[in-house]
Formats: C-alpha cells, sequence, structure tokens
C-alpha cells in the first residue's frame, strides 16, 4: 500500500476510534464506557485501539486539541472586527460555547473527573497546559487589540485572568439547564459589562496602587 494511502486509513481509524469514544461517552458517561467496548463499537480490535489511544484519558486530550483548534478558527472574524474590549471578551467567550455546545453533555460526564485536581483532565493540570496556554494568548490578544487603553502591568496579567473568568463561566454552562443556555449567556453579557468597567477603571492613575497591591497578591497566589 503507497504511503500516503496507509497514512490516510491510519487517520480515518484513528478517526473513527475517536468519534466512537465521544458518542459512547455522551450516551454512557465516561467512567462507564471502556476501551473494549469502544473497539467493539468501532468495529476495530481492541489492540488496534490502544495503538492509537493508549487510555480514555489520551482520547479527551485529542478531543480536547481539536475541539480548541475549532474554537480558535470560529474567534478569529471576532477579533477582526470588534474593536471594544467587552465587544471582543464576550465575542469571543461566546463562540468558544457555541461550538463546544455540541459536546455538553459530554463535559457534564467529565465534569466531577476532570474537578479532580490530580486528575490530567483538569483543566489546570500540566497535561492540558499547551491547550490552556493558547487560550491564555488568544485573551491577549483581545487585550491587545481593543480600542481601550490598559496599563502595561495589569496587560501581562490580564490575559490568565480573562481565561480563569472564561474557566467560570464554563462551569456556569455546564450546569445551565435553561432553555438554549440562555442563563449563560445572559450571566456572560451581565458579568462582561462591569469585568470590562473594572478593568478600564483599574488603568485609571488614581488607582495605581490598588492595582499594583492586587497584581502582587495574584502574583504570590500564582507562586503557591
Amino acid at each position: 500500500m503507497p504511503a500516503a494511502a496507509k497514512k490516510n486509513k491510519s487517520e480515518t481509524t484513528r478517526a473513527l476510534i475517536l468519534e466512537t469514544a465521544l458518542r459512547l461517552f455522551r450516551e454512557r458517561g465516561f467512567e462507564e464506557t471502556t476501551m473494549r467496548g469502544i473497539a467493539e463499537e468501532a468495529g476495530v480490535s481492541l489492540g488496534n485501539a490502544y495503538y492509537y489511544f493508549r487510555s480514555k484519558d489520551e482520547m479527551v486530550h485529542a478531543f480536547y486539541a481539536r475541539l480548541q483548534e475549532e474554537q480558535l478558527y470560529a474567534c478569529e472574524g471576532i477579533l477582526a472586527t470588534e474593536k471594544s474590549l467587552k465587544s471582543r471578551i464576550s465575542g469571543l467567550i461566546r463562540a468558544q460555547l457555541a461550538m463546544a455546545t455540541p459536546y455538553h453533555r459530554l463535559f457534564v460526564s467529565l465534569f466531577k473527573i476532570a474537578a479532580d485536581p490530580q486528575n490530567s483532565l483538569n483543566p489546570f493540570s500540566v497535561e492540558t497546559k499547551t491547550i490552556r496556554d493558547k487560550c491564555i494568548a488568544r485573551f491577549a490578544e483581545v487585550v491587545i487589540g481593543a480600542d481601550e487603553k490598559v496599563s502595561e502591568d495589569l496587560t501581562a496579567e490580564l490575559p490568565q485572568l480573562l481565561w480563569l473568568y472564561y474557566m467560570g463561566i464554563v462551569l456556569f454552562w455546564i450546569y445551565d439547564r435553561s432553555p438554549g443556555y440562555a442563563r449563560t449567556y445572559r450571566l456572560l453579557e451581565m458579568s462582561c459589562d462591569m469585568l470590562s468597567t473594572l478593568i478600564q477603571m483599574a488603568s485609571l492613575p488614581l488607582l495605581i496602587p490598588l492595582r499594583k497591591s492586587v497584581l502582587k497578591l495574584l502574583q504570590s497566589i500564582k507562586e503557591i
């Protein structure tokens, strides 16, 4: 078999196994789904499933990476057209939530596992650092490209703070049972309005002492 054909077949098999796993995670739950069950549903041998993914966790990491690429792409238009800090933050998060919505049940299934600080699926874990850093870098683009001027010291810390804010919105979204996740989007708009106002206020010369104290506190927390 030509190398290109072998590569295509390999990629197709890997994608089939991953899609099957994600479907079963949604239907049965993450813990209840086994590697053997995934292999049987995908129509491949158990050894073949392990060849592409060493564990269910590795499948989820592959899903995280793929979803993030889709989310980052979906944000391109927003960052190119929106100029206010509020519209850039809310637009970015809205786009990311929209891409994640088809997998809401999967996130619900994963939450009780990923909430464990020692679990590799935790968004704060070492294993998810690459994905986390890409998202934080995108929030840096949000800040730098906004019309509002943000102080230099705050600009350095703001992307990570915005990522933490985004994680809070995602957590609310996981629990949200309102039609179309209306409560989540209402929370996003109201909190984003307050957040953007606070960011602008924090850059005022009058609040320099308070801002420096807050940033120092945040730095000390990061070092723990």
